[in-house]
């Protein structure tokens, strides 16, 4: 059984620990794009090739050793909020 959007970008978001906004804005330039589908949003065929290839890619320039998965940005890396 396929899974849903959402499910996968549940997945997605574990993977990469992106926060739901930065994904929603970087995918989709909604940063309540998440918010949304877990809200029961519908996203069109558009919306789902768009936010698919923004997923593919990501994993692609990772494996590649262009990106690496950062975590929340709003907490620094010596533990300052």
């Amino acid at each position: 059984m396929e899974r849903s959007l959402l499910q996968r970008i549940e997945a997605f978001l574990k993977e990469s620990q992106m926060p739901p906004s930065v994904f929603g804005r970087a995918a989709a330039r909604d940063p309540r794009l998440v918010s949304d589908l877990r809200g029961g949003r519908e996203p069109g065929r558009r919306m789902t090739c768009r936010v698919e290839h923004f997923m593919n890619k990501w994993r692609a320039d990772r494996y590649a050793g262009i990106v690496v998965p950062r975590g929340d940005r709003r907490v620094s890396a010596g533990g300052r909020a």
